[in-house]
């Protein structure tokens, strides 16, 4: 796994117990001085999220990013589910030093290497213990309940036995959300640089305070929170002060094949001007111009040569008016005229330091739009891209960005891979060369109101556009270790859509968004047997995991959290998968549980069911049992190498086979209203409801695995798969047993040859799907995971990676 603290701070920098009589929360040791203070919810699921995303990953090729992951070695020693505050710091010699809070828990520390070397010390009456590992030192001290550490021996001490500061900045990290990957604040004495194009807009002169919270998944980075700048700062977020922020509409005018925008908003152009000239410490009684008195919004068009000055005007008639003595037409353009501008340096005069193009000498209007720039060029291609509608509003990419935007903003930014390229350089001083082609457009914006703006941000990869019938990747989640199961669809009662849970080699349970973010992460007793099944326990829509392991049987709600009384332990092992059945489709289930030969029923609440009266098997059970129905009678039905056994509700014998068979180790299902499964010599045995057995020879070998609905029979041996009545001969490999799938009425068909890792999907008449086979090296699971109408499938990638497609 990569070292993950120092990601955290690229990214800021991108965009023996004491008694403590003056401080008592965790939050009271958030350092009022750090640059930046992290808040992590859950530092695991927080490690392997921002390990799978890519602009992350970006920012670890570089030699800074190196250098203080070195510095934050051991904080990577920490394994809490407790929330951890990490505040970040500059000293007088401008070398980075940290310090963390959290909770005490029984294993807060990982401390088994032996190249870590631990030493109890006191410093002035602490009673704490230096930790090293290579050059790295890290101090450590409890008061009461809590962990405080840090890498110098002062700070630690500055910590622990100052007093709570009066001014302090709980109240703003408060506001973060505790559901959130993880938070950031950012102080008003940080070494952020710009998060804007304009250079001129550095962040020490834009705001007091940042937080904002943030969500990971493989191809997104949002961000959502607050700044705020006292009234008595000269800070430039307070120019919008009595400003409501307008439409932004910029995107209509600004082209696609430009760099970006800023937009800046506001209902009164007097109260924002009279603002910004007290910014820009400006005499208002200077000489005035009407040209701004009905704008609702303006802005830079920004390109590889020069930029080009918007402004709407909300009443175009009054606006042009302004201008009459700024005529002298330079040409015609497409049905447009281009006049020539006599105040170039007006902008800059006004609008800074919003505005950068000093060199205004030609303009154009179309619509409510007049745009200025310094050449008939530039306005040219901003014609030309408006009539053709090839602007940034008319591209897929920007409106799927909007999704997460507010329609109003103060100020939005919107830039492309090249300009988020050079603000990344630019704070991080270096010259390497980031892979951010398919980040088509990041956006930013800042929307005040009252007394503090909100903060949205949105780093995201582009998806490829795609055709019909076209099957394309949707993410590809890297696990800390090896897969140990086939990764599964499993539905979400909170989002009507559908997640991933898949357990690896380590035992660790995963549940994971169809967006590709790990919502968490659970350390299992063992390996799963079989699939997760889902229940509704409680009767109140919200549904649990359920599935056993050798020696438990487990119940998990949403959060991956234990629901009470399980996780029930056994004695002897579950020799079989968990098989849940709720009979009338009443959220009345049954949990039945396989021990060699015995078979034990509990409610969903744990407890024995009574009435059940099977004894025992008179050999090893080799199937979990299963449930069928055929009109209006119920049958629970498992196997021994020798016997099928089906019964009724209360296992009691409902219907005894004439016919003593040797059957194989593969499931019972229900086709044209009887029993169907295998025998070891690779024939078919059908039960009747009566007992009557037929046997049916095959095409296949021994090892054949059978699937069926109750008018489709799937067989498959080998490279032979047959569908209904149709054989499929497949290319020598190791096939996994196929799957059939009933969706929307549809039956479909899937295999995976796990030599040459192809993934194959057929439908009932035995045609391969368009596309098909792609690439995976498990068994799949196949369904409509979220909101549209595309199927998805999940499948195990390499050995430690989750992929999810979606057919379109």
């Amino acid at each position: 796994m990569k070292h993950i603290w120092c990601c955290l701070l690229f990214i800021f920098l991108i965009i023996s117990c004491q008694k403590s009589t003056n401080k008592n929360t965790i939050e009271d040791y958030i350092f009022s001085q750090a640059d930046y203070v992290l808040t992590i919810n859950n530092l695991e699921n927080f490690k392997s999220n921002i390990t799978n995303n890519h602009f992350i990953d970006q920012l670890s090729n570089t030699r800074s990013y190196k250098n203080i992951c070195e510095k934050l070695e051991l904080l990577n020693q920490i394994k809490s589910k407790q929330k951890v505050y990490v505040n970040l710091f500059k000293d007088k010699k401008d070398s980075l030093q940290y310090s963390f809070v959290t909770k005490l828990n029984d294993s807060v520390f990982n401390l088994d290497s032996l190249k870590i070397k631990r030493e109890p010390i006191k410093i002035k009456g602490l009673s704490a213990e230096k930790i090293t590992n290579k050059n790295q030192i890290i101090y450590v001290s409890t008061v009461g309940n809590l962990l405080i550490g840090a890498n110098n021996v002062d700070h630690l001490q500055h910590l622990i036995n100052s007093k709570p500061d009066k001014n302090s900045i709980k109240k703003i990290i408060a506001t973060q959300d505790q559901e959130a990957s993880f938070s950031v604040f950012i102080n008003k004495n940080n070494v952020l640089n710009t998060v804007f194009q304009n250079n001129n807009l550095s962040f020490k002169n834009f705001t007091d305070y940042l937080t904002f919270d943030t969500e990971v998944s493989q191809n997104q980075l949002t961000l959502n929170g607050i700044t705020k700048a006292k009234e008595t700062s000269n800070k430039l977020i307070n120019v919008f002060k009595n400003t409501l922020p307008q439409d932004n509409q910029l995107a209509q005018i600004t082209p696609s094949n430009s760099d970006g925008f800023l937009s800046i908003t506001f209902n009164d152009y007097k109260k924002f001007s009279h603002n910004l000239n007290k910014f820009n410490k400006i005499d208002t009684l200077k000489s005035k111009t009407t040209l701004f008195d009905n704008i609702i919004e303006f802005g830079e068009i920004y390109s590889d040569t020069t930029s080009a000055v918007v402004l709407n005007s909300i009443d175009i008639i009054s606006t042009q008016e302004a201008l009459l003595s700024e005529k002298e037409k330079v040409e015609d353009f497409r049905g447009i005229s281009i006049y020539k501008f006599s105040k170039p340096g007006l902008f800059n005069d006004y609008l800074k330091p919003f505005v950068n193009l000093d060199k205004a000498a030609n303009y154009f209007i179309i619509n409510q739009f007049l745009v200025f720039a310094s050449n008939t060029e530039t306005l040219e291609n901003i014609i030309v891209n408006y009539q053709n509608q090839t602007t940034i509003n008319d591209r897929d990419y920007y409106k799927d960005l909007k999704k997460n935007l507010s329609n109003q903003a103060s100020i939005l930014q919107v830039i492309n891979p090249i300009n988020l390229n050079q603000i990344v350089k630019t704070n991080l001083n270096t010259n390497f060369d980031f892979k951010f082609d398919n980040y088509k457009t990041t956006a930013l914006q800042f929307i005040y109101d009252i007394d503090f703006a909100h903060f949205n941000a949105i780093i995201k990869q582009s998806k490829p556009s795609v055709s019909d019938n076209s099957v394309t990747e949707m993410f590809n989640i890297k696990l800390d270790n090896d897969i140990l199961t086939n990764p599964q669809f499993v539905k979400n009662h909170r989002t009507k859509q559908k997640d991933i849970i898949v357990q690896d080699i380590a035992n660790t349970l995963y549940l994971i968004s169809n967006s590709g973010k790990i919502l968490w992460k659970k350390q299992l007793k063992g390996a799963i047997l079989g699939s997760v099944n889902q229940i509704d326990m409680y009767k109140n829509g919200r549904l649990q995991l359920v599935f056993a392991t050798a020696n438990r049987v487990y119940v998990l709600d949403q959060t991956g959290e234990d629901v009470k009384p399980f996780p029930m332990t056994f004695n002897d092992d579950i020799t079989q998968p968990l098989s849940v059945f709720d009979y009338d489709n009443n959220k009345k289930y049954r949990l039945f549980i396989t021990q060699d030969k015995n078979v034990l029923v509990y409610d969903s609440h744990g407890k024995t069911v009574k009435g059940f009266n099977f004894k025992q098997a008179e050999e090893t059970i080799n199937t979990p049992p299963q449930h069928i129905r055929i009109g209006r009678k119920d049958y629970l039905l498992f196997k021994t190498d020798n016997q099928l056994y089906i019964l009724d509700r209360r296992g009691k014998t409902r219907v005894t086979p004439k016919t003593k068979l040797s059957y194989a180790n593969q499931a019972i299902f229900n086709y044209n209203s009887n029993f169907i499964t295998t025998t070891k010599d690779g024939k078919l045995a059908t039960i009747d409801q009566k007992g009557k057995v037929t046997v049916s020879n095959t095409n296949l070998s021994e090892n054949i695995t059978l699937s069926a609905t109750t008018k489709t029979l799937i067989t498959q041996s080998d490279n032979i798969l047959n569908i209904k009545d149709k054989t499929l001969q497949l290319d020598f490999g190791s096939y996994t047993p196929a799957k059939l799938f009933l969706i929307n009425n549809k039956i479909y068909v899937s295999t995976t040859d796990k030599q040459t890792h192809k993934v194959m999907l057929f439908d009932s008449n035995a045609k391969q799907q368009d596309n098909f086979p792609v690439y995976g090296t498990s068994a799949i699971d196949l369904d409509n995971i979220d909101k549209d109408n595309n199927l998805e499938f999940v499948t195990k990638g390499e050995s430690n990676s989750v992929l999810v497609y979606k057919t379109n």
